[in-house]
């Protein structure tokens, strides 16, 4: 019989798998404007994409996971009154899906407001509506496989859907951003991913697209990136997962009352990451879309 932990570890090999279009393959966090500015010059390539892996995954966790964790929360709330309120009329379900609907647009909106460049914006909104599309139609059950789910399960499932449907039309229509990191806590909580794991599947996520990005570039080989990804960037995602497995932001202090570890205030660490991220569209030429 599987337990919990390994129902988690299964989702975390789905959402891991590099052939989900994801549309992270188009951008590099701004690696290559790096790389075109010099700053990778003065090192060996595995040194130099080592050290912008640290500088960039210690900033973006710390500005990313209080959104992922909040997202993620508020949808695990959300899914845990609806399930109590089944049996109440419909009326009050409808108003609670406008209530974490608004819920999940603040968090958005003040992540875009957050967000310093355009670059890391537009490639952030790109990501985060892939994930919904995502969700949609590569982890949603068609009917044709509903013998194989409870109906407790499929009742979850039916919700999670009509959430992430209602959302994704809000980004549709311009009424919110649809961020990454947002999308990725929302996302995680439908498939029943424990926060933990969310987040640290998310930096994990991140660090990996570096490699990939510096594989594109030439910088590093398919091999040296692997080796790279193995024995330095392993430690990295461990440590700023345990160092911002608690950070949240502060929309949500109803749902994290009770977490007497909670810090609030997500930050942006890396004043030059972001400088030379915003003058990716200033490059002679260009690999990635951001």
């Amino acid at each position: 019989m599987y337990d919990d932990s390994e129902a988690d570890t299964y989702i975390m090999l789905l959402l891991s798998d590099s052939n989900l279009p994801t549309g992270s393959f188009v951008a590099s966090s701004g690696l290559e404007s790096y790389v075109k500015h010099g700053f990778a010059s003065s090192s060996s390539a595995d040194v130099a994409t080592v050290n912008f892996v640290r500088d960039s995954l210690g900033s973006y966790s710390q500005s990313a996971i209080p959104f992922v964790s909040d997202a993620h929360l508020a949808v695990v709330k959300f899914s845990e009154v609806m399930e109590s309120d089944a049996d109440k009329e419909m009326v009050a379900g409808e108003e609670r899906y406008e209530a974490i609907l608004e819920t999940l647009t603040e968090l958005d909106a003040l992540y875009h407001v957050m967000t310093l460049n355009h670059v890391a914006r537009r490639a952030s909104m790109s990501q985060g509506v892939a994930l919904l599309t995502l969700y949609s139609k590569g982890f949603s059950r068609p009917p044709s496989m509903s013998a194989f789910s409870s109906t407790e399960s499929q009742d979850h499932e039916t919700r999670m859907h009509k959430l992430l449907d209602l959302f994704k039309l809000r980004v549709r229509r311009e009424e919110t951003f649809g961020h990454l990191p947002v999308c990725w806590g929302i996302l995680t909580a439908a498939l029943g991913l424990t926060l933990e794991r969310a987040q640290y599947l998310h930096l994990f996520l991140h660090a990996r697209s570096l490699l990939s990005a510096s594989v594109r570039l030439n910088d590093l080989g398919p091999y040296g990136a692997q080796q790279v990804l193995l024995h330095a960037v392993r430690p990295l995602v461990a440590a700023e997962a345990t160092r911002c497995r608690q950070l949240r932001t502060e929309l949500l202090r109803g749902v994290n009352e009770g977490s007497e570890d909670a810090a609030f205030g997500p930050a942006n660490t890396w004043p030059l990451g972001e400088i030379l991220a915003g003058r990716h569209d200033l490059q002679h030429s260009r690999i990635f879309n951001s």
